[in-house]
């Protein structure tokens, strides 16, 4: 990447890429990848050896290795920095029209504007997308230096194909008919997504002729699919004895570990729209101090993996932003009962806390209907918790579209268990995890923050850290925050969770495993071949998603991403399987980023 000097002191921009909304989930739960939800790449990123430095005496070098912008003091003025990139000239839509400048004008406008827009974090610090010098150069202005861009625009959409772009909540419901990618989607129904190849893709031809997404009601359906040749390829959560359900010895398991986390979440939100019994800090602080998380894991996650660890990250994976910030929650009964006596709670006959005027709440605990280890959860901890006076009901429904399309983004639950899939980059905790992006009426039901948690000095912090190109400054923002998020008891983590997937040898070859830990998942299935020659690729689908609209609550479903709209919709940089980003074939070449 090349970049223009303006100040004299040497900073290290950190670009890593962002949840797209805050957080893409995994297969068996939401919060993609897109943030819309999505978002990738170095999960919190591992250390690795640092490149050799340029030989310019004032410049330092990116954590990808590319000549990063030396200076951090934004100046007086609307734009403090701005990122150019030459859009490839070969770059067409399906129907051959030019991928201009005015896509990433429109796709930005909608991000921000659409109602219920699950990530405007990062595109509000942008003022203005105009032509360069000309229609296939754009050119971002930002209101202050923004580190982590390269996590914005890894997925645009067609200017042409939508009425308004500062509307799109309306489109793409049941057809996402563009593309910029190998294949595009010939026809969506309720049980079946088929790609075919795009007539007018300027890259190397995908190796399938047709690609069939099919959705299962359950693991076990799945499972009998892919032993039964039915279908070539699945992306199952894992599971114990996960593999020995694997029957057929032509089909290759790929169990890995990446960026998916699961963890209890506590909804606690203000807003009288979904304002429940946890939005009180003493009910949800002795709630929190009554559940033995040690034993909890010791009962449904030890057994999972071998050597399994309790995660006391909080909402992030180990690696350079994991601290032990959440080593202090630990399981407190007296605790717990000192808070809600000294905050006049009292117990009624049936041994439930009571307010002052004999009211019981109920919290609502949301798993998704058929996931056996999270109804084991419930199972397990549901008694307990009303041994300590706490009235815990089970309130399940189907994964989707209802826990993570609909009362997800709705904030319509008490406790959540779900996985999500840390992106590389720690910039989704801001869309995640802030304050201003809580979803209320107020702000037409946008932001990714669906415990309502705000804590403004962690919200602070957090917002800081995306101004900040200092690495070690912005990691101390990052795990500073994530200790301040820790004291407010809004999730219990509780294990980073494995991926796993499954290809039969006989009917799939190719790089199938070379990008199953990417966050971005199974992104480069135009690179799969064909190997029994039937013409097709049949992929399993555990949670098949129920609309294709890029923005809204569709795009909190993982299936969303991985089957539509990684295989369509072009964007500027994508991640790895390593945990690192590379410019797509969309851009001409390096970008450059002009810190003013």
């Amino acid at each position: 990447m090349s970049f223009t000097r303006r100040s004299k002191r040497l900073v290290a921009l950190a670009v890593g890429l962002s949840l797209v909304a805050a957080a893409c989930g995994d297969d068996d739960d939401a919060d993609t990848a897109d943030t819309s939800s999505e978002s990738e790449d170095t999960t919190a990123p591992e250390e690795t050896e640092a490149p050799d430095a340029t030989e310019a005496p004032d410049a330092t070098e990116a954590p990808d290795g590319t000549e990063a912008p030396d200076g951090t003091d934004a100046p007086a003025g609307d734009v403090a920095m701005t990122v150019t990139v030459d859009i490839n000239p070969d770059a067409v839509w399906e129907d051959g029209t030019p991928i201009t400048w005015e896509d990433f004008e429109c796709s930005w406008q909608a991000q921000l504007n659409t109602p219920g827009s699950i990530e405007t974090s990062g595109y509000d610090a942008i003022t203005s997308v105009t032509a360069g010098d000309n229609d296939q150069q754009v050119i971002f202005s930002y209101d202050r230096v923004y580190a982590p861009y390269k996590t914005l625009f890894d997925a645009i959409i067609k200017k042409a194909a939508v009425a308004d772009c500062m509307d799109i909540s309306a489109d793409f419901q049941t057809e996402l008919p563009i593309s910029g990618r190998p294949y595009m989607i010939n026809s969506f129904g309720e049980n079946e997504l088929e790609l075919v190849p795009n007539p007018n893709w300027w890259g190397d031809a995908p190796k399938a002729e047709r690609v069939l997404i099919v959705g299962f009601a359950d693991q076990e359906t799945e499972l009998a699919a892919i032993n039964s040749g039915e279908v070539d390829f699945i992306y199952p959560q894992f599971f114990q004895g996960i593999e020995d359900a694997v029957t057929d010895p032509n089909v290759v398991p790929a169990i890995t570990f990446g960026g998916d986390y699961e963890g209890l979440y506590f909804q606690m939100g203000e807003d009288e729209a979904y304002r429940g019994p946890l939005a009180d800090d003493d009910y949800r602080n002795a709630l929190v101090k009554s559940i033995d998380r040690e034993a909890l894991f010791a009962q449904i996650y030890a057994p999972l993996v071998d050597g399994a660890e309790l995660l006391q990250c909080g909402p992030i994976v180990p690696g350079v932003y994991c601290t032990d910030a959440w080593a202090d929650n630990v399981y407190d009964p007296e605790g717990a009962e000192q808070i809600m006596t000294d905050a006049g709670w009292t117990k009624n006959g049936d041994g439930f806390w009571a307010d002052a005027d004999g009211n019981v709440p109920e919290v609502r605990w949301m798993v998704n209907t058929g996931n056996t280890r999270r109804e084991s959860a419930q199972a397990y901890l549901i008694p307990l918790l009303a041994a300590a006076g706490f009235n815990v009901i089970a309130d399940n429904c189907e994964a989707l579209p209802c826990v993570f399309q609909q009362r997800l983004p709705a904030l319509d639950y008490d406790i959540g268990l779900y996985i999500s899939t840390a992106p590389p980059d720690p910039a989704y905790l801001v869309p995640a995890f802030t304050c201003a992006q809580i979803p209320t009426a107020a702000n037409g039901n946008q932001g990714q923050n669906q415990q309502g948690v705000c804590n403004e000095e962690a919200s602070a912090m957090l917002e800081e850290s995306d101004i900040t190109v200092d690495e070690q400054e912005r990691a101390d923002l990052i795990t500073g925050a994530l200790d301040l998020l820790s004291e407010e008891n809004f999730m219990l983590p509780l294990l980073q969770f494995p991926k796993s997937g499954f290809y039969r040898s006989d009917r799939v070859g190719g790089p199938v495993e070379d990008q199953l830990n990417n966050y971005r998942a199974f992104h480069n299935l135009s690179e799969w071949e064909d190997v029994d020659g039937d013409g097709q690729i049949i992929v399993g689908a555990e949670q098949y998603p129920g609309c294709l609209n890029p923005l809204n609550e569709c795009a909190n479903s993982s299936w969303y991403v991985w089957a539509a709209e990684n295989q369509t919709l072009p964007g500027i940089w994508r991640t790895t399987n390593d945990a690192l980003y590379e410019l797509t074939n969309l851009a001409a070449g390096e970008p450059v980023v002009e810190v003013l």
